[in-house]
Protein backbone atom coordinates (compact mmCIF):
# COMPACT_ATOMS: atom_id res chain seq x y z
CA UNK A 1 0.00 0.00 0.00
CA UNK A 2 2.77 2.25 0.83
CA UNK A 3 4.33 1.75 -2.35
CA UNK A 4 1.41 2.35 -3.89
CA UNK A 5 1.12 5.42 -2.42
CA UNK A 6 4.22 6.93 -3.62
CA UNK A 7 3.71 5.96 -6.97
CA UNK A 8 0.43 7.86 -7.23
CA UNK A 9 1.98 10.84 -5.72
CA UNK A 10 4.69 10.52 -8.01
CA UNK A 11 2.16 10.33 -10.58
CA UNK A 12 -0.03 13.42 -9.54
CA UNK A 13 3.31 15.78 -9.59
CA UNK A 14 3.99 14.57 -12.87
CA UNK A 15 0.63 15.47 -14.15
CA UNK A 16 0.08 18.74 -12.04
CA UNK A 17 4.43 19.87 -13.69
CA UNK A 18 2.77 18.53 -17.62
CA UNK A 19 -0.40 21.00 -16.73
CA UNK A 20 1.70 23.72 -15.12
CA UNK A 21 3.82 23.40 -18.64
CA UNK A 22 1.05 23.70 -20.79
CA UNK A 23 -0.91 26.37 -18.69
CA UNK A 24 2.30 28.88 -19.53
CA UNK A 25 2.90 27.91 -22.65
CA UNK A 26 1.99 31.32 -24.28
CA UNK A 27 4.38 32.98 -22.55
CA UNK A 28 7.13 31.11 -24.82
CA UNK A 29 5.13 31.49 -27.93
CA UNK A 30 4.71 35.08 -27.11
CA UNK A 31 8.63 35.40 -27.49
CA UNK A 32 8.02 34.44 -31.02
CA UNK A 33 5.46 36.64 -32.80
CA UNK A 34 7.51 38.10 -34.67
CA UNK A 35 7.11 35.18 -36.85
CA UNK A 36 4.28 33.65 -38.57
CA UNK A 37 2.20 30.86 -36.96
CA UNK A 38 3.21 28.62 -39.56
CA UNK A 39 6.80 28.54 -39.40
CA UNK A 40 6.65 28.42 -35.40
CA UNK A 41 5.01 24.92 -35.81
CA UNK A 42 7.18 24.15 -38.56
CA UNK A 43 9.87 23.93 -36.26
CA UNK A 44 7.52 22.71 -33.35
CA UNK A 45 7.24 19.69 -35.49
CA UNK A 46 10.80 19.01 -36.34
CA UNK A 47 12.21 19.97 -33.81
CA UNK A 48 10.27 17.31 -31.67
CA UNK A 49 11.02 14.43 -33.84
CA UNK A 50 14.44 15.16 -33.33
CA UNK A 51 13.90 14.82 -29.77
CA UNK A 52 11.98 12.12 -29.50
CA UNK A 53 14.36 10.30 -30.98
CA UNK A 54 17.18 11.74 -28.85
CA UNK A 55 14.76 10.50 -26.50
CA UNK A 56 13.92 6.99 -27.66
CA UNK A 57 18.18 6.54 -27.97
CA UNK A 58 18.99 7.76 -24.51
CA UNK A 59 16.01 5.27 -23.06
CA UNK A 60 16.91 2.27 -24.92
CA UNK A 61 13.57 2.05 -26.57
CA UNK A 62 14.54 1.67 -30.36
CA UNK A 63 13.66 -1.95 -30.52
CA UNK A 64 10.07 -0.83 -29.09
CA UNK A 65 9.52 1.52 -32.08
CA UNK A 66 10.77 -0.43 -34.38
CA UNK A 67 8.53 -3.52 -33.39
CA UNK A 68 5.21 -1.58 -33.08
CA UNK A 69 6.41 0.12 -36.40
CA UNK A 70 6.04 -2.99 -38.33
CA UNK A 71 3.04 -3.25 -36.48
CA UNK A 72 1.70 -0.18 -37.91
CA UNK A 73 2.93 -0.69 -41.35
CA UNK A 74 1.21 -4.19 -41.60
CA UNK A 75 -2.30 -2.42 -40.51
CA UNK A 76 -3.46 -0.08 -43.24
CA UNK A 77 -6.35 1.35 -40.77
CA UNK A 78 -3.45 2.00 -37.87
CA UNK A 79 -1.75 3.26 -40.07
CA UNK A 80 -4.45 5.69 -41.12
CA UNK A 81 -4.85 6.75 -37.44
CA UNK A 82 -1.68 7.59 -37.27
CA UNK A 83 -1.36 9.61 -39.78
CA UNK A 84 -4.36 11.20 -38.69
CA UNK A 85 -2.89 12.18 -35.50
CA UNK A 86 -0.05 13.41 -36.94
CA UNK A 87 -2.63 16.02 -38.86
CA UNK A 88 -4.97 16.83 -36.33
CA UNK A 89 -2.29 17.16 -33.35
CA UNK A 90 -0.17 19.52 -35.50
CA UNK A 91 -3.70 21.52 -36.70
CA UNK A 92 -3.94 21.75 -32.92
CA UNK A 93 -0.73 23.52 -32.32
CA UNK A 94 -1.16 25.71 -35.35
CA UNK A 95 -4.29 27.33 -33.79
CA UNK A 96 -2.80 27.70 -30.85
CA UNK A 97 -0.01 29.32 -31.72
CA UNK A 98 -1.89 31.61 -34.00
CA UNK A 99 -4.21 33.01 -31.08
CA UNK A 100 -1.66 33.01 -28.74
CA UNK A 101 0.19 35.47 -30.72
CA UNK A 102 -2.96 37.08 -32.25
CA UNK A 103 -3.94 38.47 -28.99
CA UNK A 104 -6.80 35.21 -28.13
CA UNK A 105 -5.17 33.69 -24.86
CA UNK A 106 -8.47 33.48 -23.26
CA UNK A 107 -9.82 31.79 -26.23
CA UNK A 108 -7.54 29.41 -26.17
CA UNK A 109 -8.13 28.84 -22.13
CA UNK A 110 -11.50 28.58 -23.00
CA UNK A 111 -11.01 26.31 -25.75
CA UNK A 112 -9.62 23.52 -23.16
CA UNK A 113 -11.78 24.74 -20.52
CA UNK A 114 -14.48 22.70 -23.09
CA UNK A 115 -12.26 20.43 -24.28
CA UNK A 116 -13.00 17.58 -22.12
CA UNK A 117 -16.95 18.40 -22.96
CA UNK A 118 -16.64 17.62 -26.71
CA UNK A 119 -14.72 14.89 -25.85
CA UNK A 120 -17.63 13.14 -24.45
CA UNK A 121 -19.44 14.41 -26.96
CA UNK A 122 -17.44 12.63 -29.53
CA UNK A 123 -17.83 9.79 -27.76
CA UNK A 124 -21.58 9.51 -27.58
CA UNK A 125 -21.45 10.37 -31.80
CA UNK A 126 -18.80 8.16 -32.60
CA UNK A 127 -18.48 5.34 -29.54
CA UNK A 128 -22.70 5.23 -29.18
CA UNK A 129 -21.71 6.30 -25.32
CA UNK A 130 -24.28 7.41 -23.09
CA UNK A 131 -24.82 10.33 -20.69
CA UNK A 132 -26.84 10.19 -17.30
CA UNK A 133 -29.17 12.82 -16.47
CA UNK A 134 -26.72 15.35 -14.28
CA UNK A 135 -24.36 14.86 -17.25
CA UNK A 136 -26.84 16.00 -20.57
CA UNK A 137 -27.05 18.99 -17.88
CA UNK A 138 -23.97 19.92 -17.82
CA UNK A 139 -23.57 20.51 -21.39
CA UNK A 140 -26.18 22.15 -21.58
CA UNK A 141 -24.58 24.82 -19.26
CA UNK A 142 -21.45 24.79 -21.24
CA UNK A 143 -23.15 25.47 -24.17
CA UNK A 144 -25.02 28.26 -22.62
CA UNK A 145 -21.52 29.50 -21.83
CA UNK A 146 -20.51 29.34 -25.08
CA UNK A 147 -23.72 30.57 -26.57
CA UNK A 148 -23.33 33.98 -24.42
CA UNK A 149 -20.03 34.06 -25.44
CA UNK A 150 -20.53 34.30 -28.90
CA UNK A 151 -23.00 37.11 -28.90
CA UNK A 152 -20.76 39.02 -26.60
CA UNK A 153 -17.76 38.74 -29.22
CA UNK A 154 -20.54 39.15 -31.87
CA UNK A 155 -18.85 35.88 -33.65
CA UNK A 156 -18.39 32.39 -32.82
CA UNK A 157 -15.24 31.62 -30.89
CA UNK A 158 -13.53 29.93 -33.68
CA UNK A 159 -10.20 29.45 -32.34
CA UNK A 160 -11.86 27.85 -29.11
CA UNK A 161 -13.96 25.63 -30.80
CA UNK A 162 -11.44 24.33 -33.32
CA UNK A 163 -9.52 23.51 -30.61
CA UNK A 164 -11.39 21.46 -28.59
CA UNK A 165 -12.47 20.06 -31.80
CA UNK A 166 -8.74 19.34 -33.30
CA UNK A 167 -7.68 18.16 -29.64
CA UNK A 168 -11.24 15.86 -29.46
CA UNK A 169 -10.30 14.34 -32.46
CA UNK A 170 -7.08 13.36 -31.80
CA UNK A 171 -7.84 11.90 -28.12
CA UNK A 172 -10.45 9.62 -29.99
CA UNK A 173 -7.91 8.49 -32.85
CA UNK A 174 -5.30 7.95 -30.68
CA UNK A 175 -7.59 6.14 -28.19
CA UNK A 176 -8.05 3.91 -31.51
CA UNK A 177 -4.22 3.37 -31.81
CA UNK A 178 -3.08 2.52 -28.79
CA UNK A 179 0.47 2.69 -29.26
CA UNK A 180 3.04 3.84 -26.51
CA UNK A 181 3.59 7.09 -25.84
CA UNK A 182 6.90 7.74 -27.00
CA UNK A 183 6.59 5.65 -30.33
CA UNK A 184 3.00 7.52 -30.92
CA UNK A 185 4.78 11.28 -30.43
CA UNK A 186 7.54 10.21 -32.40
CA UNK A 187 5.66 8.82 -35.30
CA UNK A 188 2.91 11.65 -35.41
CA UNK A 189 6.11 14.14 -35.67
CA UNK A 190 7.51 11.45 -37.86
CA UNK A 191 4.55 11.61 -40.89
CA UNK A 192 4.07 15.45 -40.58
CA UNK A 193 7.87 16.25 -40.71
CA UNK A 194 8.56 15.73 -44.43
CA UNK A 195 6.37 18.73 -45.20
CA UNK A 196 7.42 20.90 -42.22
CA UNK A 197 11.46 20.47 -43.81
CA UNK A 198 10.02 21.06 -47.13
CA UNK A 199 8.16 24.32 -46.13
CA UNK A 200 10.98 25.32 -44.19
CA UNK A 201 13.61 24.97 -47.04
CA UNK A 202 11.31 27.10 -49.43
CA UNK A 203 11.14 29.94 -46.60
CA UNK A 204 15.47 29.48 -46.49
CA UNK A 205 15.50 29.82 -50.33
CA UNK A 206 12.64 32.41 -50.34
CA UNK A 207 15.44 34.18 -47.58
CA UNK A 208 12.06 34.61 -45.13
CA UNK A 209 13.14 32.10 -43.07
CA UNK A 210 13.09 33.61 -39.00
CA UNK A 211 16.22 30.62 -38.21
CA UNK A 212 19.15 31.43 -39.11
CA UNK A 213 21.39 28.87 -40.38
CA UNK A 214 25.22 28.32 -38.32
CA UNK A 215 24.04 30.80 -36.43
CA UNK A 216 23.98 30.93 -32.41
CA UNK A 217 21.13 33.52 -31.40
CA UNK A 218 17.47 33.92 -29.15
CA UNK A 219 15.15 33.44 -31.85
CA UNK A 220 17.00 29.82 -33.11
CA UNK A 221 17.90 28.78 -29.27
CA UNK A 222 13.48 29.04 -29.12
CA UNK A 223 12.60 27.68 -32.19
CA UNK A 224 14.89 24.48 -31.27
CA UNK A 225 13.58 24.48 -27.42
CA UNK A 226 9.78 24.08 -29.17
CA UNK A 227 10.75 20.67 -29.31
CA UNK A 228 11.61 20.42 -25.76
CA UNK A 229 8.28 22.28 -24.64
CA UNK A 230 6.50 19.87 -26.81
CA UNK A 231 8.15 16.79 -25.76
CA UNK A 232 8.77 17.08 -22.31
CA UNK A 233 4.82 17.60 -20.73
CA UNK A 234 3.73 15.10 -22.66
CA UNK A 235 6.19 12.36 -21.43
CA UNK A 236 5.38 13.81 -17.91
CA UNK A 237 1.37 13.66 -18.52
CA UNK A 238 2.27 9.52 -19.87
CA UNK A 239 3.88 8.62 -16.55
CA UNK A 240 0.75 10.56 -15.25
CA UNK A 241 -1.36 8.64 -16.78
CA UNK A 242 0.17 4.89 -15.90
CA UNK A 243 0.16 5.99 -11.73
CA UNK A 244 -3.04 8.48 -11.32
CA UNK A 245 -6.98 7.47 -11.44
CA UNK A 246 -8.92 8.55 -14.49
CA UNK A 247 -10.93 10.84 -12.39
CA UNK A 248 -8.06 12.41 -10.60
CA UNK A 249 -6.64 13.47 -14.19
CA UNK A 250 -10.02 14.80 -15.05
CA UNK A 251 -9.57 17.31 -12.07
CA UNK A 252 -5.83 18.27 -12.72
CA UNK A 253 -6.45 18.86 -16.22
CA UNK A 254 -8.47 22.10 -15.58
CA UNK A 255 -4.54 23.56 -14.31
CA UNK A 256 -3.83 24.64 -17.48
CA UNK A 257 -6.80 26.38 -18.63
CA UNK A 258 -7.39 28.14 -15.38
CA UNK A 259 -3.28 29.60 -15.65
CA UNK A 260 -3.74 30.18 -19.31
CA UNK A 261 -6.82 32.26 -18.42
CA UNK A 262 -5.15 34.45 -15.95
CA UNK A 263 -2.54 35.00 -18.02
CA UNK A 264 -4.95 36.24 -20.65
CA UNK A 265 -6.26 38.48 -18.48
CA UNK A 266 -3.42 39.76 -15.77
CA UNK A 267 -0.13 39.68 -17.72
CA UNK A 268 -1.34 40.65 -21.36
CA UNK A 269 -4.46 42.58 -20.29
CA UNK A 270 -6.55 40.73 -22.63
CA UNK A 271 -10.46 41.98 -22.23
CA UNK A 272 -12.23 40.37 -19.43
CA UNK A 273 -15.98 42.09 -19.10
CA UNK A 274 -18.52 41.47 -16.62
CA UNK A 275 -20.28 39.42 -19.76
CA UNK A 276 -16.95 37.05 -20.34
CA UNK A 277 -17.34 36.44 -16.72
CA UNK A 278 -20.59 35.36 -16.54
CA UNK A 279 -20.37 32.89 -19.18
CA UNK A 280 -17.37 31.35 -17.80
CA UNK A 281 -19.01 30.70 -14.54
CA UNK A 282 -21.29 28.68 -16.54
CA UNK A 283 -18.14 26.33 -18.34
CA UNK A 284 -16.67 25.99 -14.65
CA UNK A 285 -20.05 24.56 -13.00
CA UNK A 286 -20.91 22.28 -16.18
CA UNK A 287 -17.21 21.10 -15.53
CA UNK A 288 -17.67 20.82 -11.66
CA UNK A 289 -21.16 18.77 -12.38
CA UNK A 290 -19.38 16.53 -14.91
CA UNK A 291 -16.20 15.83 -13.27
CA UNK A 292 -18.22 14.88 -9.96
CA UNK A 293 -20.45 12.49 -12.11
CA UNK A 294 -18.38 11.12 -13.65
CA UNK A 295 -15.69 10.38 -10.26
CA UNK A 296 -18.57 9.01 -9.10
CA UNK A 297 -18.98 6.57 -11.90
CA UNK A 298 -15.51 5.25 -11.98
CA UNK A 299 -15.89 5.01 -8.27
CA UNK A 300 -19.01 2.66 -8.46
CA UNK A 301 -18.09 0.71 -11.68
CA UNK A 302 -14.47 0.01 -11.37
CA UNK A 303 -13.24 -0.87 -7.31
CA UNK A 304 -9.51 -0.44 -7.89
CA UNK A 305 -9.87 3.09 -9.33
CA UNK A 306 -12.16 3.79 -5.83
CA UNK A 307 -9.58 2.20 -3.73
CA UNK A 308 -7.07 4.18 -5.67
CA UNK A 309 -9.43 7.53 -4.40
CA UNK A 310 -9.89 7.03 -1.12
CA UNK A 311 -6.33 6.26 -0.53
CA UNK A 312 -5.17 10.04 -1.67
Amino acid sequence: MEEEQKQQSVGVINGIFAYMIWGILPIYWKTLDHMVAEEILAHRIFWSFVLMIFVLVCFKKGKQFLSEVKVIVAKPILAFSVVMSGILISGNWLIFIWAVNNNHVLETSLGYYINPLFSVLLGIIVLKERLSFIQVISFIMAAIGVLVLTIQYGKIPWAALLLALSFGLYGLVKKKANLSSTTGLTVETMVVTPIAIIYLISLYLDGKGGFALFSFNTTNLLLIGTGVVTAIPLLLFAEAAKRVPLSMIGFIQYISPTITLCLGIFVYHEQFTKIDFIAFSFIWLALVIYSLSNAKRIRIFHPKLRKHNTSM
